[in-house]
């Protein structure tokens, strides 16, 4: 899988790197992936700190700050920058898909992809349809999910999805 890791600072995508090739040390050296793997994995990873790299792209995921503004903002300028049939995705925890799919003029498109801390430990992904979300993404983001060895359960778009709305009293 390519993976275009985009970040407007390159410390952050240093680090990025970094944390993501410990993490497939720790899994070689607990047998779970094979040194090939881990080196592919890591191959597969590029980085930009131009978000217009990401115009080819055919599925995005967003991973910023719980604001609803700059995740607005970020979609909004996806919005303009990736081809007309990219998936956009967001990692939110507990905003509206449906406003964030708002921000663009492609909201059938938008959809929510909650991951667990940490990612790679934990194999649970939320997955999010907005007001507008197509089943075709919806289903392309599920898969996707599945690809990435995730186990995927499914949300309406309300305040906290399914796991916060468990965990919140």
């Amino acid at each position: 899988m390519k993976v275009l890791l985009q970040d407007s600072r390159q410390s952050a995508l240093d680090a990025g790197v970094e944390n993501i090739a410990k993490s497939l040390s720790r899994f070689c050296k607990k047998g779970k992936i094979s040194e090939e793997v881990a080196k592919s994995s890591l191959a597969g990873v590029t980085t930009m700190v131009d978000i217009k790299a990401l115009e080819p792209a055919e599925f995005v995921i967003e991973a910023v700050t719980e604001s609803e503004n700059v995740k607005k903002a970020i979609f909004q300028s996806l919005d303009q920058i990736t081809i007309p049939d990219a998936i956009l995705a967001s990692n939110t925890s507990s905003i509206s898909i449906t406003r964030i799919a708002n921000a663009t003029s492609r909201p059938e498109k938008v959809v929510g992809m909650h991951f667990m801390n940490p990612p790679p430990i934990m194999s649970l992904v939320e997955l999010i349809k907005g007001m507008a979300t197509s089943e075709e993404t919806f289903a392309q983001a599920k898969e996707l999910a599945e690809a990435m060895g995730k186990t995927v359960c499914t949300s309406e778009d309300r305040p906290g999805f399914i796991v916060n709305r468990v965990l919140m009293p």
